[in-house]
Order: C-alpha cells, then sequence, then structure tokens
C-alpha cells in the first residue's frame, strides 16, 4: 500500500471536520433553489390556504373567513347598528338643568350625546385641572347646604360638560366629592377629590349657585372660568341675609308656634320661647368653643324641658307637655333626615346610611338633654302625664295660624330669601289643613296623615323649582316643620324617665314611623311630579332607572 493511500485512511481530527458537512454514507442534497424574492403583507392568506378551501371537506364544513351559505345580501338580517347610525339623544333645552344632566347620568357613558355648546373663551379648549377645581367647589357648597347627593352629581356634571368635559364621572359621598374626567380611551384620566369639612344651612347661598350652575349650562350665556370663579367667590363672601339674634328670635317664635299646635295658650307659647332662645344660646356658647354637635344638641334641649318641670313644681296651671314639646320641635333635624331618606331611595347608600347616621346621633343628644331633665323632675315631684297627649284640642284656625308661622320661623333658621319666604309659609298652611282635615276629621292614622301631606309639600316644592329653575328644598323644607313629630318623641322620653320602656319605646317607634312617613312622602311627591311631566333623554320621555335586581 502506497504511502498517500495510507494518509487518506487516517481519520481527520475533530477540528478539521465542520458541523455543517454531512457524515459518510449520507447522499448529499442538492441546495434548494432559491425563490424571486417578493413582497409579501401580513394580511395575505398563507400558502395552501386557497387549496383547502376548494376541497370538499371544506366546502361542508364551512370556514370562519367564508361567508355562510344561508347568507343573502337582499334578505340580511338587521345589524347591530342601524343604517342611519345610533339614534342621537334630543335633551329638550326647556327643561331645567337637573333634569337634563340627571337624564345623561343614568345613561352609560357610551350612550351619553357630545357637548352642544362648550363655555370657553380660549380657543385652545378648557383648562382641565381648572374646570374639575371649579367643578368641586361648586359641588361643595351645593353638598354643604344639604342638597341631594343626586342633585350634587348633576350639577357637578353640568359644569364639567359645559366646559367640553364629556367624559367625566362625578361621584358624591357624604363627606367627599370626587370627578374623574378621561380625554380618550387612550390617555390617562385626570382625577380631583374634595372633602367636605363643614356644613352650614344657607339656602339664600344655595339658590346662588343654583343659578350659577344654570347660567353656566345655558347655551345662550357664555360664562368663562374666570367669571364663574369671580361669582363663586363673591357667593362665597356673602353674609348670611339674616344675624345671629333674629335667629335666636325665629328659634323662641318657632317653639312657641310649636307649643300653640299642640294645644298651649298664652302663657306656655312664652315659657316654650324662652326656653328656646336659652337653649339656642347655650348650643351657640357651646359651638365657639369647639364642642361637637352632638354635645350642642344636648345643651340645647335642656333649657325648654327645664322650662315645663318648672311651671310644674311652681303648680302653674299650664300644659307643661307643651312646652317641652315645642322646645323640641325647635331641635329636630327634619332636613337631615328628609336628606338622608332621599338619597338612600334614589340609590345613594352610602350617603343616606351617613346621613341617618348623623340624624341618630342628634336624636340621641336630645333624649339625653331632655331624659336629664325630666328624671330630676320626676324626682323633685313634677307631675308629668305621658296620658296628656289623648287630650289634646282641636283648634282649627289656631292650629293653621301657629303652623304658618312655624314655617315662616323655619324658612328664617334656613337663611332662605326673601322672595321664597312667603310661599313656603303658604305651603305650610296647606300641608297641616290636609293633615288636620285627614287626622282629626277623617279620624285616619297619623302616619298616613303625614304621609299624604308630606306629598303634597314635595309635588308642590318640585313644581315651583321647575317654575323658577331653582332647587326645591326653599320650598319643601321649612313646610314640613308642622309634621314633624315633636309631641311623639316628647311622651316617648317621658314614659323612660318614669321607668315605662315599654310605653317610651312604642311612642318613640311613633315618632321614627312619622319622620319616614314625612320624608318618603316628600321624596314620592317629587317623584310624581317628574312622572307626569315631559323629561328629557329619551324618545317616549321615559326615565331611565335602576335596573331591578328581583331579590338577589
Amino acid at each position: 500500500m502506497s504511502e498517500p493511500e495510507v494518509e487518506d485512511r487516517k481519520p481527520q481530527s475533530d477540528e478539521a471536520r465542520s458541523a455543517f458537512i454531512p457524515p459518510s454514507g449520507v447522499r448529499a442534497q442538492a441546495p434548494p433553489v432559491e425563490e424571486e424574492a417578493s413582497t409579501t403583507s401580513e394580511f395575505a392568506l398563507p400558502k395552501g390556504f386557497g387549496v383547502l378551501a376548494q376541497t370538499p371537506a371544506a366546502e361542508s364544513g364551512g370556514s370562519a373567513f367564508s361567508t355562510p351559505r344561508t347568507y343573502s345580501a337582499k334578505h340580511a338580517p338587521p345589524a347591530f347598528t342601524p343604517p342611519g347610525g345610533v339614534p342621537r339623544v334630543d335633551l329638550v333645552k326647556d327643561a331645567p338643568w337637573q333634569d337634563r344632566m340627571r337624564t345623561m347620568l343614568r345613561m352609560p357613558v357610551a350612550e351619553r350625546p357630545v357637548p352642544e355648546t362648550v363655555q370657553k373663551a380660549e380657543d385652545e379648549g378648557p383648562a382641565v385641572p381648572r374646570v374639575l377645581d371649579l367643578t368641586l367647589r361648586i359641588g361643595e357648597l351645593l353638598l354643604a347646604g344639604g342638597e341631594g347627593a343626586e342633585d350634587v352629581e348633576a350639577a357637578m356634571f353640568a359644569v364639567c360638560r359645559s366646559y367640553g368635559l364629556d367624559r367625566c364621572e362625578p361621584n358624591v359621598t357624604f363627606t367627599l366629592l370626587t370627578v374623574s374626567y378621561q380625554p380618550s380611551l387612550v390617555e390617562d384620566p385626570i382625577s380631583a377629590s374634595r372633602t367636605v369639612r363643614r356644613r352650614g344651612t344657607d339656602y339664600t347661598r344655595l339658590a346662588a349657585v343654583y343659578q350659577l350652575v344654570d347660567d353656566i349650562s345655558d347655551d345662550g350665556t357664555e360664562v368663562s372660568l374666570e367669571e364663574s370663579y369671580r361669582r363663586l367667590a363673591e357667593i362665597r363672601r356673602n353674609r348670611h341675609p339674616y344675624s345671629g339674634w333674629v335667629l335666636t328670635a325665629a328659634t323662641g317664635l318657632l317653639a312657641g308656634a310649636a307649643s300653640v299646635l299642640v294645644g298651649g295658650d298664652l302663657i306656655v307659647f312664652v315659657a316654650a320661647a324662652v326656653g328656646a332662645m336659652l337653649g339656642d344660646r347655650l348650643a351657640w356658647l357651646c359651638a365657639g368653643r369647639g364642642l361637637p354637635e352632638f354635645y350642642q344638641f344636648t345643651v340645647a334641649a335642656m333649657p325648654a324641658a327645664a322650662m315645663g318641670a318648672a311651671l310644674t313644681l311652681a303648680h302653674v296651671d299650664v300644659r307643661a307637655s307643651a312646652v317641652i314639646t315645642g322646645g323640641l320641635f325647635a331641635l329636630l333635624p327634619g332636613r337631615a333626615l328628609v336628606a338622608g331618606v332621599q338619597d338612600g331611595l334614589t340609590g345613594y347608600y352610602i350617603t343616606a346610611a351617613a346621613r341617618l347616621l348623623e340624624v341618630m346621633y342628634f336624636y340621641v343628644g336630645i333624649v339625653i338633654g331632655v331624659l336629664v331633665i325630666l328624671y330630676f323632675g320626676v324626682t323633685l315631684g313634677a307631675e308629668l302625664n305621658p296620658d296628656a297627649a289623648l287630650l289634646s284640642a282641636e283648634r282649627p284656625l289656631w292650629q293653621i295660624a301657629a303652623s304658618m308661622l312655624l314655617t315662616l320661623t323655619f324658612a328664617v333658621l334656613l337663611q332662605q330669601e326673601r322672595s321664597t319666604v312667603l310661599v313656603v309659609t303658604l305651603n305650610g298652611g296647606v300641608a297641616w289643613s290636609v293633615y288636620g282635615a285627614m287626622h282629626y276629621a277623617g279620624e285616619i292614622s297619623a302616619v298616613a296623615s303625614t304621609a299624604v301631606a308630606a306629598g303634597l309639600v314635595g309635588l308642590f316644592g318640585q313644581l315651583m323649582s321647575r317654575y323658577r329653575f331653582a332647587s326645591a328644598l326653599p320650598y319643601t323644607t321649612a313646610a314640613i316643620g308642622p309634621l314633624l313629630p315633636g309631641s311623639a318623641t316628647y311622651f316617648g322620653l317621658l314614659a323612660i324617665a318614669q321607668n315605662d320602656v315599654d310605653k317610651g319605646l312604642v311612642s318613640l317607634t311613633k315618632a321614627a314611623a312619622l319622620a319616614m312617613a314625612i320624608a318618603i312622602g316628600m321624596n314620592l311627591g317629587s317623584e310624581i311630579s317628574r312622572l307626569f311631566m315631559r323629561l328629557p333623554g329619551v324618545a317616549d320621555g321615559a326615565r331611565r332607572a335602576a335596573k331591578r335586581t328581583r331579590g338577589f
């Protein structure tokens, strides 16, 4: 064997062998022929897809990309979107902004119509942070003034929408206001919040805020952001229309009128008025020292109860129960109760629970203050009779006059505008007349009579609010004053002070039933007014509401 042949049979080293060289014994295949480079698209059908689509199996089974065999272009089923597009929601411009904004709040975001008018002076559009800040400040004044959560959200939505922020979602709880705005589906949302730390009743300021929102949402009036801020600052700086001493005098007159309403005479009127004014001054003193409202109500309830017990101990021939009942009328939180029940009926359960809890604390404070005085009075020998409620005198003319005086003074305590005082006074007189006709003449239960009278108050208030494009609170809150359960509360507390707990709880339960009848009756009356009025939002005039849960 020659030397070159021996060298060929020697195994080569690993370094000399390539990983891409086929091993010995494997037939080398010819390299694939390169196809001409061509431009492809990601929307092109994959290679071989058309061949599979032409096979009989594919024709029988169908494909997700092929047209169904039962489809006919001439008899096509109706599409999800109509050929003319989604029907546009027409909002009646004649309706108050409360109804228009409440209607859109109850719509899904995708179904809300686009803003018809943008209130701005700059061409580049509204400044989103400033619009949100203005919206929160307006909502704060409304919520602090006792407005319902739904109406506060409607006002906030009206302000945002008037300045072009259509994708906004306001949210109101008892002390927190939040508004969120999303410019588009691909941009980050912008949120802002504000806390309501102090609440005060001033319906004059409330009416001014409503007028501002009405001007902002009006298509014919252009209100810039700077103008809105200036007007809002003026509203906050304005002093209350009535001074502190006028409010104290109104408190005394309210208590005196309430005592006459339950059968008192002139002496009872004076005693109840003096006791209520002393309680009001003591409450102001406690407020100046920073004590919470719970202790203010406790202290304010003591002087009226002390006046009634003192007259009994002095053997003065008067109805001491009427003195104490009149003092309680000036303290019962009817406004907060109605607002809490209204929030619950409209679906704002968190705010409703918080407001009703606040009402419960106020009632507990009144109970403690009155029970302390009654306990000492009974211990000293005061002859207070819980059955005196059955001897209530029926004096229609005196009672109607007293109910109107009570409503008038209640309106002053709520700091209402002078133009609304006369209207709400007449409303209160009508409410008491209906209650007296049903309860005394018709011998209908007090709860049913109270509910009907409160329903008429709510109906009249809603009609007046739509006539004047204002809030309904100035026309309804003071008018329910004569219907508040002052006597039932007093007799329940007196029975508990005399160790008759069962009878006292029955009377307090009646007082709670009367309070709920007032609140539900007022809300029902307002809803009835909306039921028969043409409301915007849908073609047939119906109003969007929450879906029924059917018990689950």
